[in-house]
């Protein structure tokens, strides 16, 4: 039997098999292989694109591909999503997108608060000056294009704070710190957990875990933040790596009384199990493929938001005083080992709701800066 005599569906599924080189090359010796091809509905060139995309090697062939006809637009869509800012801004020519297909890649790939920039540009320009922007805070120490830098900060007692700070003085743990010294919770580790990867930046969360027996410094929003009620960890309970030694966090000795070892109080048992029915998987922004299952768990290694918490609690540990939520910027390849961890991009209330819909009905009071709110 000929490979054409083959139904369209099984030609499409062999083709995306193939490295983009040699579907290019295959797509055009024949009519009928260049039908299945360019038709968009079997669309034989995702898996390629989304295999290079993954492995950040891109082929030669991947720069120039807007420039073949063949190629259903649709796929930039996914090009311009995640894509390396270099690559995009530097050497791959650009296809030409409608204004629709321009907005769809750009809350594709940012988060929502930065639609602040558009005002009157169009889409496609707003994407280019945005993914300029990132790059050039990733590979240099520059803040003239955002000069405060907003972050996040659930409360203890339920409310929470939108607040900012000079974007050139603006470092997470020395505002954690301080945080800390205002709860009476120096003597506590500093835990950062990734809650999820994007194109451009990572969300980290800032807290303290503890041993306390009183509702009063308990945080039940920072464990429902990180680990959505309902959700279960699945394939992250059976990769555990279970610690060394299990004695070896900070325990907070002389603040408050120590729970017994290994139980969950009644009241947080229920406040963590609180049903949440409407959870849907993130797609703006697009998740990297680190956390492709967001907010559900992503096997792989990535989503390591249960990993250690599920340890942690099985030794009475919970979330005691606040939690800091900011947006760092991932560093260029090229730039990573000088510049690691010193860029942040604001974090905003509306950023907030979209990957963390959960909290919305949570949260007692937003609060825009600091203080309690009571004015």
């Amino acid at each position: 039997m000929l490979f054409e005599s083959l139904p369209v569906e099984l030609i499409a599924e062999i083709l995306g098999e193939l490295d983009l080189e040699s579907l290019i090359k295959l797509s055009y010796l024949s009519k009928r292989l260049y039908l299945v091809a360019s038709d968009t509905s079997l669309n034989p060139w995702r898996r390629p694109i989304l295999r290079n995309l993954s492995s950040h090697l891109y082929e030669p062939s991947f720069k120039h591909l807007c420039v073949r006809t063949i190629v259903p637009r649709q796929n930039w869509i996914e090009i311009l999503s995640l894509a390396k800012p270099a690559y995009i801004l530097f050497e791959a020519t650009l296809p030409n997108l409608k204004s629709v297909e321009w907005e769809e890649c750009f809350k594709r790939r940012f988060l929502p608060g930065w639609q602040k920039w558009k005002k009157d540009c169009t889409w496609k320009e707003i994407y280019l000056k945005i993914l300029y922007r990132l790059w050039h805070r990733s590979v240099s120490s520059c803040t003239a294009d955002e000069a405060w830098t907003k972050y996040i900060v659930l409360n203890r007692n339920g409310s929470a704070n939108e607040l900012e700070m000079s974007s050139r003085n603006f470092n997470p743990f020395t505002v954690f710190n301080e945080m800390k010294l205002q709860n009476n919770l120096a003597h506590l580790e500093t835990r950062i957990r990734l809650v999820v990867e994007f194109a451009d930046v990572r969300i980290l969360a800032f807290g303290t875990l503890g041993r306390p027996q009183s509702t009063l410094t308990v945080n039940t929003n920072a464990r429902i933040f990180l680990h959505p009620p309902g959700i279960e960890a699945g394939e992250a309970l059976r990769d555990r790596e279970r610690p060394a030694q299990l004695n070896n966090f900070v325990e907070d000795h002389g603040v408050y009384p120590l729970a017994e070892e290994g139980s969950v109080p009644s009241y947080l048992s229920n406040e963590y199990h609180m049903p949440y029915t409407t959870y849907t998987h993130l797609s703006y922004p697009l998740p990297a493929p680190t956390h492709a299952n967001y907010p559900f768990y992503t096997p792989g290694g990535g989503d390591r938001r249960w990993v250690s918490s599920e340890a942690a609690e099985e030794e009475g540990l919970h979330w005691v005083g606040g939690m800091m939520i900011i947006a760092q910027i991932l560093n260029s390849p090229a730039h990573e080992a000088a510049t690691v961890g010193t860029q942040y991009a604001s974090f905003t209330w509306s950023d907030l709701w979209k990957i963390a819909p959960w909290l919305d009905e949570r949260i007692a009071k937003r609060i825009d800066g600091p203080g309690l709110g009571n004015d």
